[in-house]
């Protein structure tokens, strides 16, 4: 590393995001993107005239994209805060909202940006076992007097709580902000978003990348009490005002105005996702029951880290973690029903 680089950065554990290898063309199962392209609506959302105007400045305001979310959600534009991917929106949460001297708490097996996020920002993490299903154990964070993050659905595993145990974290610790990644949400979980106008500690943060099928546009959206979203904007306008380009603004719009297309998407990827879990179940594997866009899942007879190994070698990816709590699974995104039977075939001849 540099020696140039601050002191305070030299141990800084980064992310590493799926692998993208551009050496052959792979069968991408591994970064829990859709399988479907964007509706038709937003591919003509990005025309001439968006392209000729990319040599103005985007609205800072994000006006017309927040007053379609507003629209969308049942809320007012004051609880809406859009950025540059949720990815974004969580790093200002961790600059935000975790106090003087930083705290925060989420589970061991989890979106591994979280972890990242407090090293960056100095943030002492609390960091809680899920159960021995894998499962978020809710009493382990009632009263627990510092910010708490969790994905639900997981982010690495796909297990989900219920709204109303959700509702007893954000209730009991009133006096912090409770941020819920529903990255995921839309693939049969239960979204918190009716709880935000009865508790101002509640934070939402969804993202156009899953199940709207923008991942490559970056695009990520915040919703709770226009107290919480007047602080992330002093954030955002003390570093990129204008943090959501004009092609990415147009194209949320678009696909806002598309939702029956992605519902319907949606749906198809939950029955694929169950029928792949039933196939993967008859080849011996034990998955882990899921409320996303992918799978958990891992074999008795062979290894986690030689099913990705083999599979990348026969040209499909998935993605494997190190961490001895999952090292022996393997996280399957949800592709088309053709992928996923091109899957089933090629891990029958591995096990």
């Amino acid at each position: 590393m540099s020696r140039f680089l601050n002191p305070r950065f030299e141990t800084l554990e980064v992310y590493t995001p799926g692998e993208q290898p551009q050496d052959q063309v792979y069968t991408k199962l591994n970064t829990n993107e859709s399988p479907y392209p964007a509706a038709p609506e937003v591919v003509a959302a990005i025309d001439a005239e968006q392209v000729r105007n990319l040599r103005l400045y985007s609205d800072p305001e994000c006006r017309p994209l927040i007053a379609k979310l507003a629209e969308v959600y049942g809320l007012s534009p004051a609880q809406v805060f859009v950025s540059n991917g949720s990815d974004d929106i969580l790093n200002f949460a961790f600059m935000a909202f975790s106090g003087q001297p930083g705290r925060a708490a989420f589970p061991d097996v989890t979106y591994g940006f979280y972890q990242v996020f407090a090293d960056l920002h100095q943030v002492t993490a609390t960091v809680i076992p899920l159960q021995p299903d894998f499962s978020v154990r809710v009493d382990d964070y009632l009263n627990l007097d510092q910010m708490i993050v969790l994905a639900n659905p997981n982010a690495q595993v796909g297990c989900a709580l219920p709204r109303q145990d959700m509702e007893r974290i954000i209730a009991s610790n009133p006096d912090h902000v409770v941020v819920v990644d529903e990255a995921y949400v839309d693939f049969g979980a239960e979204s918190c978003v009716p709880l935000i106008d009865h508790y101002p500690n509640l934070l939402v943060v969804q993202t156009f990348s899953k199940s709207r099928s923008l991942a490559g546009a970056r695009l990520g959206f915040a919703l709770g009490s226009a107290e919480l979203i007047a602080d992330l904007n002093r954030i955002k306008y003390s570093t990129n005002p204008y943090n959501v380009n004009r092609l990415t603004m147009a194209a949320g719009v678009a696909a806002l105005e598309a939702q029956a297309y992605y519902d319907a998407n949606s749906q198809k990827i939950q029955a694929t996702r169950a029928w792949t879990v039933r196939e993967l179940e008859r080849l011996g594997f034990t998955v882990i029951p899921s409320q996303a866009n992918f799978v958990l899942a891992g074999h008795s007879r062979v290894d986690g880290e030689t099913i990705y190994r083999e599979l990348k070698r026969r040209g499909i990816l998935v993605r494997h973690f190190t961490p001895v709590r999952i090292a022996n699974f393997n996280r399957i995104t949800i592709g088309s029903q053709e992928q996923m039977e091109l899957l089933v075939r090629t891990l029958g001849e591995l096990v």
